[in-house]
């Protein structure tokens, strides 16, 4: 971690994403309504994602007592897993929205904010586990819980598409499009960074580097998520993408 370019991108995090994500913060809890986004596991992401900054100041900084430097990580892994369980609830949310419209437990208030509390208890619970099991524990957290959630997710949603006839077709569009930004964050942001760390795989220095990178982009890529949460901003560049997708898929036809 004590790279040049991974270096840089810790301070571009403390520079730049962390008063962003203060300042979208801030308009999700005074700006929005509640029923345009699921809230409240937003907003939750956004404090994860500020404890992983916060800790990159004191990463950054390394402090002379090693036992403050060490302590840094594992609040910075803390925050890594919070921020990951938060992505998940919302993968589970947009699609339980399709899927199961009638099961509102997730998008009730009371149920939103138990699901949250139990989130926060079970990465106090999940960190030292993990630090003391290694390698098999963090595999099964890290890896094939999130993997079989986002794939399982993303392709219901898909399927029952034709299906929720009472969902607009607006609202169909942001949730399939910000299903898809949470595979990719997941599959080519974070899934590199974690086998990386729990293996112990050391490549060329440039590709660890490029890894490390790419996974400290992660909290930009949450603040991108929300404007495809959001009723409005993205709604005509999505239309204007399925409009050519449809034409594709017409024109494909037709040459058959």
């Amino acid at each position: 971690m004590e790279m040049g370019p991974v270096r840089l991108m810790m301070w571009i995090n403390i520079g730049v994403c962390l008063p962003l994500t203060i300042l979208v913060i801030c308009c999700v809890c005074c700006v929005v309504r509640r029923d345009q986004v699921p809230v409240i596991y937003y907003t939750n992401l956004l404090i994860s994602n500020l404890i992983q900054m916060c800790t990159i100041i004191i990463i950054v900084a390394k402090p002379d007592d090693h036992e403050t430097y060490m302590m840094s990580f594992v609040i910075y892994y803390f925050g890594v897993l919070a921020s990951l369980y938060f992505k998940m609830c919302i993968a589970l949310e947009r699609c339980f929205f399709i899927t199961r419209p009638l099961l509102d437990c997730m998008r009730q208030t009371r149920g939103s904010m138990l699901v949250c509390i139990l989130v926060w208890a079970l990465c106090v619970i999940s960190v030292p586990v993990a630090a003391v099991l290694r390698h098999f524990l963090r595999v099964f957290i890290f890896i094939l819980i999130p993997v079989f959630l986002f794939v399982s997710c993303f392709a219901a949603t898909l399927n029952a598409l034709n299906v929720a006839s009472s969902v607009p077709t607006k609202e169909k569009r942001r949730i399939v499009a910000t299903l898809i930004l949470l595979l990719l964050n997941y599959f080519l942001m974070i899934l590199p960074a974690i086998i990386e760390l729990t293996f112990e795989f050391h490549p060329y220095y440039i590709v660890r580097d490029i890894v490390f990178i790419l996974f400290l982009l992660s909290p930009f890529m949450d603040l991108i998520l929300f404007l495809f949460m959001r009723k409005g901003p993205t709604d005509k560049l999505l239309a204007c993408l399925c409009c050519c997708n449809m034409d594709n898929t017409a024109a494909g036809h037709q040459c058959d």
